[in-house]
C-alpha cells in the first residue's frame, strides 16, 4: 500500500538551494541519496553539518553519550522568543534541574489521572466535527489544544484565556519556520535573526497570556484551591537537590514548551493520520469497529484499540512531527572513519531515518501491519524515534501514545473521512510537519 506521493527528492541540492528553501520547505530540499546514506556531510562557509542515519551512530549520540552532544544553539535561536529557557532548549545542569522538577508530573499513575480530561476533550472534538469538506488541521489543533488545557490547567478550550492562547499560537505556528537565518550563518547578538514579520510580537503575546494563567494558578495554590492537575504538580514540585521550585518566568517557559510539544506535535500527527486513513478506508473501518469499545471513561479501554495505536504509530513514522533534531559536538569525533570537528552540527533526522531504504521494508508505504512483523519490531527498537531517545526523550511520549489513538478512534467511531479530490496535502516544516495549504477531508456521519 503506497500513501500519497512523498515530497520531491532531487538528486542533488546545492547550498544556494538550501539557503533559498530552508525558510519555506526544508523537507523538499532533501536529496534522494540521504534516504539511503548511513552518514552524510553538508558544508557551508561557516560550519559543517553531519546527518547520522546509521542506528549505531544515532544510539551513540542520543543514548550512550548525550552530554557530549548537547542541543545546538543554532536551532534554539529560532525558538527562543517563544520558549525562552524551557527544558526543550537548555543543556547541562540547567536542563537536569528542570527535568528533576518536571518528570514527576508524568510518572506512574499520573497518566491514568489525566485520562478523564483526554476523554472529555475527545468527546467534545467528535461533537464539534462538521460535515462536508473540512480543513482538518484546524479542527485537530482545536482538539489537541483542548487536551492540553484540560490536563495542564483544568480548563476547557472554551475558557476565554485558553482560547486566546490557542488562537495566538495558531498564528505563530504558521509564521515560524523550523530554522531561521542563525541556523545557517553565525550572527552577532545585535543583528536581526531573520524572523518573519510579527513573529516576535506574536511570541510576546503568547507569553503574556501564559503569564496570566501561571499567575492565576499561583494564587490558587496559595489559597489552597488549586485543582490537582499537571500545572499544580509542576509548580509545587521541589527540586530534591536544590530545594527550589520554578519561579514564575521559568514556569512560563515550561508551559510554552508543554503547549508546543503537547499540542502542536499531537495535532500534526493526528491530522496526517486522518488523511492516511481517508486514503486507505480498510484501516479506517477497522479502527471504527474497535472504537465501539469506547463506551465508558476507563483507562482500560486503551487496551482495546490496537489498530488505532498501530495506525498512529505508522503516521509518526511517515510524518514525524519533529523532522530533525540538531546536536553539537563538544570535542573532535571520528564517525565511520570520518573526522568530525568540535562545534560541528550533528543532525538526527526522524524524517530520513523513518523512511530509510536500507532499514525498512517498503519504507514509503503506509502499512500499520508492519509493527507486527520482525522487520517492524527491529526497526521500532533501532530506527524509530518520533519522540527522540535516551536521556532527552520527550517526557510526554506516553501521554501522546494515549491521546493520539484515543482521539483518532473516537472521531472515526462516529465519522467517515474521505479525501477531497485535487486537494493533496504537501508536507512542509513549520514548527512541526504540517501541510502547505492544510489538509482537506470530506466528513460524513458514520452509519452505526
Amino acid at each position: 500500500m503506497t500513501p500519497p506521493k512523498p515530497p520531491s527528492r532531487p538528486d542533488r541540492v546545492s547550498l544556494w538551494r538550501y539557503m533559498r528553501l530552508f525558510r519555506q520547505d526544508i523537507l523538499s530540499a532533501q536529496p534522494e541519496r540521504l534516504y539511503r546514506a548511513w552518514m552524510a556531510e553538508f558544508r557551508t562557509p561557516f560550519f559543517r553539518s553531519y546527518l547520522m542515519n546509521q542506528p549505531a551512530l544515532v544510539k551513540t549520540v542520543l543514548r550512550e553519550r548525550p552530554k557530549d552532544f548537547p542541543k545546538s544553539d543554532r536551532i534554539s535561536e529560532g525558538l527562543r522568543p517563544l520558549l525562552g529557557n524551557s527544558v526543550f532548549l537548555t543543556n547541562g545542569a540547567q536542563w537536569e534541574r528542570q527535568r528533576r522538577i518536571i518528570d514527576p508530573a508524568f510518572e506512574g499513575g499520573r497518566l491514568r489521572e489525566t485520562f478523564p480530561a483526554m476523554w472529555d476533550a475527545s468527546e467534545a472534538a467528535a461533537a464539534r466535527l462538521p460535515e462536508g469538506p473540512t480543513e482538518i488541521e484546524a479542527q485537530i489543533s482545536h482538539a489537541a489544544a483542548d487536551v492540553i488545557f484540560r490536563t495542564l490547567f483544568s480548563l476547557p478550550i472554551e475558557d476565554e484565556l485558553a482560547g486566546a492562547v490557542f488562537h495566538a499560537f495558531r498564528a505563530y505556528q504558521r509564521s515560524q519556520p523550523i530554522l531561521n537565518l542563525a541556523a545557517f550563518v553565525p550572527l552577532p547578538a545585535w543583528l536581526p535573526r531573520g524572523f518573519r514579520r510579527n513573529t516576535r510580537a506574536t511570541a510576546a503575546e503568547i507569553r503574556r497570556l501564559i503569564t496570566q494563567l501561571v499567575e492565576r494558578r499561583a494564587a490558587e495554590i496559595a489559597d489552597g484551591t488549586a485543582p490537582d492537575d499537571l500545572a499544580t504538580k509542576i509548580m509545587t514540585t521541589v527540586d530534591p537537590e536544590t530545594g527550589e521550585t520554578f519561579d514564575a518566568e521559568e514556569m512560563v517557559d515550561q508551559v510554552a514548551i508543554f503547549f508546543l510539544a503537547g499540542h502542536e506535535t499531537s495535532a500534526s500527527a493526528l491530522a496526517w493520520a486522518l488523511y492516511l486513513v481517508a486514503c486507505f478506508p480498510e484501516w479506517q473501518d477497522r479502527i471504527a469497529t474497535e472504537a465501539q469499545a469506547l463506551d465508558t471513561c476507563e483507562f482500560s479501554v486503551m487496551s482495546k484499540l490496537p489498530v488505532a495505536r498501530d495506525v498512529f504509530r505508522e503516521t509518526l513514522r511517515l510524518y514525524p512531527p519533529v523532522p530533525m533534531m540538531v546536536r553539537e559536538t563538544t570535542c573532535p569525533e571520528t564517525f565511520r572513519d570520518r573526522d568530525v570537528p568540535k562545534g560541528a552540527q550533528v543532525v538526527i533526522s526522524p524524517w530520513h531515518l523513518h523512511r530509510h531504504t536500507r532499514l525498512w521494508d517498503q519504507p514509503d508505504d503506509f502499512d500499520p501491519g508492519r509493527w507486527q512483523t520482525e522487520n517492524g519490531k527491529s526497526c521500532m527498537r533501532d530506527a524509530f524515534i518520533p519522540f527522540s531517545a535516551g536521556a532527552r526523550v520527550c517526557t510526554g511520549a506516553g501521554f501522546a501514545m494515549v491521546e493520539g489513538p484515543l482521539i483518532l478512534a473516537r472521531l472515526l467511531r462516529d465519522h467517515v473521512v474521505l479525501p477531497v479530490p485535487d486537494r493533496v496535502p504537501v508536507p512542509v516544516a513549520h514548527l512541526t510537519v504540517r501541510a502547505k495549504d492544510g489538509i482537506w477531508l470530506e466528513i460524513r456521519k458514520r452509519q452505526r
